[in-house]
């Protein structure tokens, strides 16, 4: 397998490298000026030696990557409990993480026993927590999935106790620093989530019964979608559908409708050929300001989530999330049967504020009573594995391995290839720090351009 790297778009990435820059630069100014980005690393699109596409669905197959982008980041406090099985890829917790499962057991970390099955790189830390790590008595966390060809470290900033089990020449460490990279990223998260929800909708939302249908106008190549209400309730979960998309399209889901924000849905499958697997690496979520936001119901839940409020927690119940998680706040996985985070790339297009929104103005939701497309689940089918836990490599017994041929890797993370339609980045040079900003917005175009010449 070839060693493949992700693209590193300009706006973005200048953004959050200029963070270290301007601390040391106060008096430098950096302006955007574009339409749209890819999110920089270390977020958003595979970095590393990634699949392409990743593999679909979720198995306990052999390696298929490595990827040295977040996988989930969050802001505040980590809190696994329930019967969460696994979370994999990379993953950053900026104040506490606590593991206190519901009748105790495993949970794996980083690499899992279904999933893409693309971890971090061997002997990086897969897992940064910045204050305390407290696995509570009758739990164990795992970290390298049992692999010693997998291996990975865990780092903190305070305290460690309760059982952690590592790979190969794994090891946890008192790191107080390691969390200093990636402080800016709360922020960063913050204002992305902001701007998506300040952008026009392109598309409605109609919903009768039980079916949820999000309509776009069938042309724009970034739906935007403003929900004001909950998408199913506690009693019924909603089937979803998407029409008038073009293929291509990032699609951007703004939940802003009054706490609690709940989206519970037995819609996606993670299978090939399925609507919402198709769309998952274009696909976000994003909870703009709730302070409390749940997703739940049956499905292997398909896209990223963003949620911008750093006094807010999200709480992922679902059997499955497959995408990136992204919080400035508090996250919780729980859920009664095993819940699992599984590491897909988001590799769509966001908007970049300070400017105009795309030109594509229309009512962001309306009721509907005219027909439209057949469900494509119903809550009581259950149509995707439900993990429970699973014991390292090994499947969580709940799930039915699937397996098949590995697609064969390509040369670029995104479907299709290539790179976003991105702006450019200007630097005022107000101060000697400018020539800082400056060549990093030209490493950035250089390696914008490397990668373009990569595309297939």
């Amino acid at each position: 397998m070839s060693v493949r790297h992700g693209a590193r778009p300009k706006n973005r990435l200048v953004r959050y490298a200029a963070v270290a820059a301007l601390a040391a630069a106060p008096l430098v100014t950096l302006a955007s000026i574009g339409q749209a980005d890819q999110l920089a690393p270390p977020l958003g699109p595979c970095v590393g030696d990634c699949p392409n596409p990743f593999p679909v669905p979720v198995h306990n197959g052999p390696p298929a990557g490595t990827d040295d982008t977040i996988n989930v980041f969050v802001g505040g406090n980590y809190t696994v409990e329930g019967r969460a099985a696994e979370v994999e890829g990379k993953v950053v917790t900026v104040k506490d993480l606590t593991v206190d499962k519901n009748g105790g057991g495993l949970f794996n970390m980083g690499v899992v026993g279904v999933g893409s099955q693309v971890a971090p790189p061997p002997g990086t830390d897969h897992v940064t927590v910045g204050g305390a790590v407290d696995v509570v008595t009758g739990n164990r966390v795992q970290i390298g999935g049992g692999d010693p060809a997998r291996w990975g470290n865990l780092a903190y900033g305070t305290t460690e106790s309760g059982i952690i089990e590592f790979s190969g020449p794994g090891a946890a460490r008192q790191d107080p620093a390691a969390i200093d990279p990636f402080l800016g990223l709360t922020t960063v998260i913050k204002d992305d989530s902001t701007c998506m929800a300040e952008q026009t909708a392109t598309g409605t939302l109609s919903v009768e019964g039980n079916l949820y249908t999000f309509t776009g106008d069938g042309h724009s190549m970034r739906q935007i979608f403003n929900v004001d209400r909950n998408i199913g309730s506690d009693t019924a979960a909603a089937d979803l559908v998407f029409a008038g998309i073009p293929a291509g399209a990032t699609v951007i889901v703004n939940m802003v409708g009054p706490d609690p924000v709940l989206i519970r849905t037995n819609t996606g499958s993670g299978f090939p050929g399925d609507q919402l697997t198709d769309m998952q690496p274009l696909l976000m979520w994003n909870f703009p300001t709730a302070a409390d936001a749940t997703v739940s119901g049956n499905a292997q839940f398909q896209g990223s989530i963003m949620a911008g409020n750093a006094a807010g927690t999200v709480t992922l119940s679902n059997p499955g999330t497959n995408g990136r998680v992204y919080v400035a706040g508090n996250l919780v996985q729980t859920g009664t049967s095993g819940s699992e985070i599984h590491a897909y790339p988001f590799n769509g297009d966001l908007p970049t504020c300070g400017q105009s929104p795309s030109p594509s103005p229309s009512p962001s939701q309306s009721e509907s009573t005219s027909p439209s497309p057949s469900p494509s689940a119903s809550e009581s089918e259950s149509p995707s594995p439900s993990p429970s836990e699973s014991g390292g490599p090994e499947p969580s017994e709940s799930v039915e391995p699937t397996h098949g041929e590995r697609p064969e890797p390509g040369q670029s993370h995104r479907p299709g290839g290539g790179l976003a339609n991105t702006g450019s980045s200007l630097v005022a040079p107000l101060a000697g720090g400018a020539a800082v900003l400056l060549g990093l917005g030209a490493a950035a175009v250089t390696l914008a351009r490397r990668n373009r010449g990569r595309r297939h």
